[in-house]
């Protein structure tokens, strides 16, 4: 006999982790700042009262939590979306719960209804032997599928997959200094360059970078980045920290660069590189000299040996997660059961 769930009000957020959820149920502290300690290097002050969080410097919450305005409209955007998040019957988070519980329970502690981490989805919505429903497609951007056929027959672990989001931007001196900087790095590499990359202007990359890495590298405007990440030729990920690429790496066992750019991004770079131990954090004021450094040092060094293997390991956990019997797999069998059946 067919079974109808019922409609509830549920709070989804997709693309946020637990952790930088955590922030925002306590953002009324933080848009209390004024503009004075937001300066003067007052943004490296360690935060160590915040239920959840582990290590958190104020620079590591989200940029508009930051605001020396306190009238920004996205801070009341966040503080009205937080309230009405508590009338939810429940939320559902694209997570899993060994990467983030500590989190997830200290949402449900500050008065969240039951909070259900059910990542990683592209895990947990794989079916095999695949179906319609297991292709689908949530992309903004027209991926180029030749990027996987260019991957393959590249040496295992060899190249560098370069991506920023679907909306991150940087300004034209920043993406030279990218560029060189894979250029000095001497490795392969696959750039995902979107038209609107560069703030103001078209992505144009200078003459000598593609004379320099003619044959090593391969650009293109978007590609399937979870089989690009699942790819054992792609060795490391320069990102943005966007928490679906955040995500995407962890189930594709690749270590990371982070460059944040804004919102959570840099709540999701420290738990990366502190919490997580699989990534770097290069600065904001980019240097190409910075940049090949960072490359060499998380493919070819000691240090980056050790984000491999933790890689690896959150690869394991995320698996497991999503597997029949897995947390979160028992997570989606809860939600359906207690929130979205009927009641007898």
């Amino acid at each position: 006999m067919r079974r109808t769930l019922r409609l509830q009000h549920v709070h989804t957020l997709p693309l946020s982790a637990a952790c930088a959820r955590s922030s925002y149920l306590n953002v009324r502290l933080y848009a209390r700042a004024d503009a004075e300690q937001l300066t003067n290097g007052y943004l490296d002050t360690p935060v160590e009262d915040v239920p959840g969080l582990r290590s958190m410097r104020l620079r590591d919450f989200p940029s508009f939590i930051r605001t020396t305005d306190p009238d920004e409209h996205i801070v009341h955007y966040v503080l009205r979306e937080t309230e009405r998040t508590a009338g939810a019957s429940a939320v559902i988070l694209n997570s899993f719960p060994d990467l983030e519980g500590e989190a997830v329970e200290a949402m449900e502690a500050l008065g969240l209804p039951k909070v259900y981490a059910l990542g990683p989805l592209p895990l947990l919505a794989r079916e095999e032997p695949p179906t319609p429903r297991s292709a689908i497609n949530l992309s903004l951007w027209k991926e180029q599928e030749e990027c996987l056929q260019w991957l393959e027959g590249r040496e295992p672990g060899s190249v560098v997959y370069v991506n920023f989001g679907s909306i991150t931007v940087m300004t034209s001196a920043q993406m030279v200094e990218f560029a060189w900087g894979l250029a000095q790095s001497g490795k392969q590499f696959l750039w995902i360059v979107r038209r609107d990359l560069v703030r103001g202007d078209a992505a144009v990359l200078p003459e000598e970078f593609l004379a320099e890495t003619a044959g090593r590298g391969l650009m293109a405007s978007w590609c399937p980045q979870q089989e690009v990440l699942d790819h054992p030729a792609v060795g490391a990920f320069l990102t943005h920290s966007g928490w679906n690429s955040a995500l995407e790496s962890l189930c594709g066992g690749v270590s990371v660069i982070s460059w944040p750019f804004f919102a959570d991004q840099q709540t999701n770079c420290r738990y990366q590189c502190n919490e997580w131990g699989v990534g770097m954090e290069i600065d904001n004021n980019v240097r190409r000299d910075a940049v090949a450094g960072l490359i060499t040092e998380i493919m070819e060094g000691e240090k980056g040996k050790g984000m491999r293997k933790r890689a690896a390991e959150w690869k394991e956990s995320a698996v497991k997660a999503a597997m029949p019997g897995g947390s979160s797999h028992r997570n989606f069998d809860g939600l359906v059961r207690d929130v979205l059946l009927p009641k007898n």
